[in-house]
């Protein structure tokens, strides 16, 4: 095996165009760890943040971007006992996605689902680690719940619909065109909101209120989620693409009985990401072995072509999951 792979790095903060193929040397499992050829890698928001030199990367991760991926374990460090030699998976990262070869906790690989192949795998962890942590462990969504979430035709998005519909919750998504507003009703949404026709809050007044809103606008749209919570409602945070810093009448939170709350997950503990990976071994790759939910493809890119990807992601035209293409299969 050569001592170097292919990887895309970050050169300097900026627009997509900084990164650029690069060789760099190869991963080595530390204890606890695996090492995957990547067959594909998945495209975050979160990727683009740390371009842009607003998401740096822990200290211990890779600077490299890149937070899910696909392909086979080649090399099993010290410790392991749940992933061997020659399993094809796919994986949450601490970051280097972007390359040939990757490090990873052994804890954080699930199986690739039955009926899906590596490319559709790439495109799991990230976002449903995001949605099984935030939606169902920390918002507690419940069958028979209203559960608003913005941005649903955005992997984020599309996921939290399908996830929140088969768990019997009621749905509805904010999109911001009539073809990504029929995204959303066609993986389950009971209604999407054209955001630039209506107003989710009236919407959701109309419908007695939301018991849960899944939310990575923010911005003005912080309080608006908080008018259009039912009582005992919670808002739960995972992004800020409007900005963190507002204005907001805590009166209201205190008179309906309000839950605030949010998390990123990167910074996250190893343990903490190992229990969110059980539960979704659990309870949701069932789901997917079954054909009952699949991730939402939007387009493919090879990984020398990352900073075409970025552009992608950033013009918000597409629906479902970017992918960058590595080794393939």
């Amino acid at each position: 095996m050569s001592e170097t792979m292919r990887a895309v790095e970050i050169t300097e903060p900026g627009k997509p165009e900084v990164l650029k193929l690069c060789e760099r040397p190869m991963p080595v499992p530390n204890h606890g760890q695996v090492v995957i050829k990547v067959a594909w890698a998945g495209v975050n928001r979160p990727d683009a943040l740390q371009r842009a030199g607003a998401y740096a990367p822990p200290p211990d991760a890779s600077d490299l971007p890149g937070l899910e991926a696909s392909g086979e374990v080649v090399a099993v460090g010290p410790g392991v006992s749940e992933v061997k030699l020659g399993d094809m998976v796919c994986a949450l990262l601490p970051g280097g996605g972007y390359a040939e070869y990757v490090a990873t906790p052994a804890a954080h690989c699930l199986p690739v689902p039955k009926g899906l192949g590596l490319k559709e795998a790439a495109c799991l962890p990230e976002t449903f680690f995001t949605v099984w942590s935030n939606v169902f462990m920390r918002g507690g969504l419940k069958g028979g719940e209203k559960f608003l979430v913005h941005g649903g035709s955005s992997g984020i998005g599309t996921t939290a619909i399908q996830l929140a519909n088969a768990f019997g919750a009621r749905v509805f998504a904010t999109a911001g065109s009539a073809d990504k507003c029929k995204a959303c009703t066609d993986l389950g949404a009971e209604r999407a909101i054209n955001y630039r026709d209506e107003d989710f809050v009236e919407v959701m007044k109309a419908e007695g209120g939301a018991d849960l809103i899944l939310d990575m606008v923010g911005g003005d749209y912080i309080p608006r989620n908080v008018k259009a919570l039912d009582l005992d409602g919670r808002l739960v945070q995972i992004a800020f693409l409007s900005g963190p810093v507002v204005e907001l009448n805590f009166a209201l939170v205190m008179a309906r009985r309000l839950t605030i709350t949010g998390s990123t997950l990167r910074p996250q503990s190893v343990a903490a990401k190992a229990a969110i990976a059980d539960q979704l071994r659990a309870k949701v790759w069932p789901l997917l072995d079954a054909g009952r939910i699949a991730p939402v493809m939007d387009s493919e890119f090879d990984l020398a072509d990352a900073a075409a990807a970025h552009a992608r992601m950033e013009g918000s035209g597409h629906i479902g999951k970017i992918v960058l293409k590595v080794a393939g299969g």
